[in-house]
């Protein structure tokens, strides 16, 4: 299996797992930047050079040496599951795709006529009942996840456990995991564990979310979102994110996490 959605800087000064919809744009440039000295012209996602994906058959073989011997320092991160969720749907299911097309073809038209669920469209200012659609999106979710259909669930709404475990089942270990909702922080503990070709000041970084601008705009609280049966499905699909990050199940207005991650329990209710 290797290690999919792993990135590593050319210098291999540090190692990352990507989890989608976790600041993963942000930190792929920050990454590209320390050993070049610029930013990617483009969406970081797209870079098929200055940067080591697993993805690219050629950087699979260096990647897979220096995690399994654990050479560099390797991280990931995370986010608040209700944010993550809420996102998505905006960015996946409403939002116009960097190729002016929505996502995944035939996808938002499937869960349109499956599911009710409506999305907007630009020419009407992305005019729809957003709570409503979005609970009805949830319902979706939660069939790709639980029962695989009517689709494989798509990577931007599938576990962060999920994607975080297959670094760790092929033998890597994380030597951070830090919240997105902290990100200076986390990143700041990255980087001064560090040593790279191009010094880092992350205050002057800008943050890079390629997904703003190209869908509608969120227009509730993120708590008006989710009633009790909504919250009840969130939890049905991201129990173990819930419980190994240590955010809110009770409270999805509160973004921020409960306490600290024990990297102990993770390596090991995931390497299972």
């Amino acid at each position: 299996m290797g290690f999919p959605g792993t990135w590593m800087t050319e210098s291999e000064s540090m190692v990352y797992r990507v989890v989608p919809k976790c600041a993963c744009s942000t930190i792929g440039q920050i990454m590209y930047y320390s050993d070049h000295g610029s930013f990617f012209d483009g969406d970081i996602h797209d870079a098929s050079n200055g940067l080591h994906k697993w993805a690219l058959e050629d950087s699979q073989p260096l990647i897979t040496d220096n995690v399994r011997a654990h050479r560099s320092y390797a991280f990931t991160c995370v986010r608040n599951p209700y944010g993550r969720i809420l996102s998505s749907f905006f960015d996946k299911i409403c939002g116009i795709q960097r190729n002016g097309k929505r996502y995944r073809g035939n996808l938002v038209p499937l869960i349109m006529q499956k599911y009710g669920v409506e999305v907007g469209d630009p020419e009407n200012g992305f005019e729809f009942d957003q709570i409503a659609s979005f609970r009805r999106f949830l319902l979706f979710a939660r069939d790709t996840i639980r029962w695989r259909r009517p689709m494989e669930p798509d990577i931007h709404w599938s576990a962060m456990s999920g994607h975080i475990s297959t670094f760790i089942l092929n033998g890597g270990t994380y030597d951070t995991i830090f919240f997105t909702e902290h990100f200076n922080d986390g990143m700041q503990t990255v980087l001064s564990s560090v040593e790279t070709p191009v010094p880092v000041e992350l205050a002057e970084i800008p943050r890079f979310n390629e997904s703003e601008g190209h869908g509608p705009k969120r227009a509730h609280p993120i708590e008006d979102y989710f009633d009790d049966l909504s919250m009840h499905l969130v939890y049905e699909i991201y129990k173990r994110d819930f419980q190994l990050f240590k955010y809110d199940v009770e409270n999805p207005g509160n973004k921020m996490p409960l306490g600290e991650i024990d990297l102990d329990e993770v390596h090991a209710k995931l390497g299972e």
